[in-house]
């Protein structure tokens, strides 16, 4: 018997289908426990650290240190979720996956979507940011600074609202920097893996030496007023607090890329739990120990537009070049761990689409030297690049965002409903605490609460972006999906 359109839409994944689908086409078992948690370190600490403070401070004032304690509740409580959800359903494709085995087919594409546009937009604003810290680099060892037609891009937020294009120029460095991402992640996953390790543990050192030099020139003066009077327009007060956490919390995105990893994690069940809750504790001493550092050094005032502001702070406090010297060679080195994660996340969301048939077969592809999908992650690449080579970055952080918080609100869904599907009784593993309920329904309260304090813009381009999406779906995936093939068989056999 045909399904009908709300069957289809509806239909699910067993996490044993997962597991079992697609052999010929399966990516290799090679992370263990410490990559895997330095993926997910590697794609948080830094971004929302290195760049987003300038974005942050403006709204919050000092009380931005409140806004990343309300994103990393948030992120916790989302952490509980997944960790049970990846060791329910450990395969490649994160909260896309576990969508899937949960709330149907449509809502799977709906996170993809999400997904997609929270890892490529991630990955392009890393990359811009990214410019900025090299200029700085190249200054203070060379005195010499990339020509600004060079770096900086097409599209640019005007400085009344709106779009401005500035024919001619473009940000080069972005552009090279995704390209060795692409090449290092073509080499294969072992390789870029332990690569991300090494810079990650380069990135934790420097911003330990980063909050040691800072914390020399402490003022906590700069912390009056704590929570600067709101202005009606989402700066100060409890608005504005609510919008820099808004804007910062796509830097938690690293919780979702360990769960990216689960088809190529030796021991997935254990390992990936585990990675995500050590990387969320990581990373959330990490930013409360810099931004406590960067506020006391620096008037929040003067956060606003400021390009490369850790190195910046650093010169200010010492009055000397070498410091703000080896803080941008740390971050030039941090933020491309960043990207590289950031790229890799984006490739297995699409692979495990493509997977399931919503997508052309292309991404899923697999080089059987490297045991990495070369055309996909070239796709990305190309898409990724381009974008942070013509658009500002503005444009970008909140989108990101919106993306992650979606995302974050399904899992949260799914721990319930996979509950009553798997059942509960004598299964060994990491589940929620305090039963299926609580922590999830606080996670898409929290999640809510964000969401409601991002931009009208952003809105406006995450309807548009979701509409594309939808007609993607009812244009291709639905068509095309394995399990719609499945049923296309099991109906010719049986009339």
């Amino acid at each position: 018997m045909n399904q009908t359109l709300g069957q289809k839409l509806i239909r699910t994944k067993t996490s044993e289908h997962k597991l079992e689908d697609g052999h010929a086409h399966a990516l290799g078992r090679s992370l263990g426990l410490f990559p895997l948690t330095m993926i997910g370190v590697g794609a948080t600490i830094g971004t929302g650290i290195f760049f987003t403070m300038v974005e942050a401070v403006p709204k919050a004032g000092p009380a931005v240190v409140l806004s990343f304690l309300m994103a990393a509740l948030t992120a916790g409580l989302t952490a509980l979720c997944y960790a049970e959800l990846a060791d329910r359903v450990p395969a490649s494709g994160s909260s896309y996956s576990f969508a899937y085995a949960t709330v149907g087919e449509f809502g799977a594409f709906v996170v993809a979507a999400c997904l997609l546009l929270e890892y490529g937009l991630a990955a392009s604003a890393t990359a811009i940011g990214w410019s900025d810290y090299l200029n700085n680099f190249l200054q203070n060892a060379l005195g010499w600074q990339i020509p600004d037609a060079l770096r900086s891009p097409m599209v640019v937020a005007g400085k009344t609202g709106g779009v401005e294009f500035h024919a001619g120029h473009i940000n080069l460095p972005p552009i090279l920097l995704v390209v060795l991402c692409c090449v290092l992640l073509i080499r294969g996953t072992k390789e870029s893996a332990t690569t991300n390790a090494v810079m990650v543990v380069i990135k934790l050192v420097i911003l330990l030496f980063f909050s040691a030099i800072a914390l020399s020139g402490f003022d906590i003066r700069n912390f009056h007023p704590f929570v600067w009077p709101a202005n009606g327009h989402g700066i100060g007060g409890l608005a504005g607090v609510t919008a820099a956490a808004g804007t910062v919390f796509f830097s938690f995105i690293g919780i979702d890329t360990i769960a990216t990893a689960g088809e190529e994690v030796k021991n997935p069940t254990r390992d990936v739990p585990i990675g995500i809750l050590a990387a969320l504790g990581i990373v959330t001493v990490f930013y409360m120990l810099v931004a406590i550092a960067a506020l006391g050094a620096q008037p929040a005032t003067q956060f606003a537009g400021q390009e490369a502001g850790l190195a910046v702070i650093l010169q200010n406090v010492t009055g000397k070049a070498w410091p703000a010297l080896v803080l941008s060679a740390g971050a030039v080195i941090s933020v491309f761990s960043v990207t590289l994660v950031t790229i890799y996340g984006q490739t297995r969301i699409l692979y495990a689409i493509a997977k399931d048939g919503l997508v052309p077969q292309a991404f899923r592809t697999v080089n059987p030297r490297t045991q990495s999908p070369v055309t996909n992650t070239l796709i990305v690449s190309i898409a990724v690049g381009t974008v942070a080579g013509l658009v500002d970055s503005t444009f970008l952080w909140d989108m990101v965002s919106m993306g992650t918080l979606v995302a974050f609100i399904v899992v949260s869904i799914a721990v319930p409903v996979i509950r009553r599907k798997q059942g509960d009784t004598g299964r060994k593993g990491f589940r929620v605490p305090f039963g299926p309920y609580l922590v999830p329904g606080l996670s898409i309260v929290a999640c809510l609460y964000l969401v409601f304090g991002l931009s009208s813009t952003t809105y406006t381009v995450f309807t548009i972006w979701m509409t594309v999406a939808v007609l993607t779906y009812f244009g291709y995936g639905i068509r095309n999906s394995r399990l719609n093939k499945v049923e296309a068989v099991r109906a010719e056999l049986t009339h």
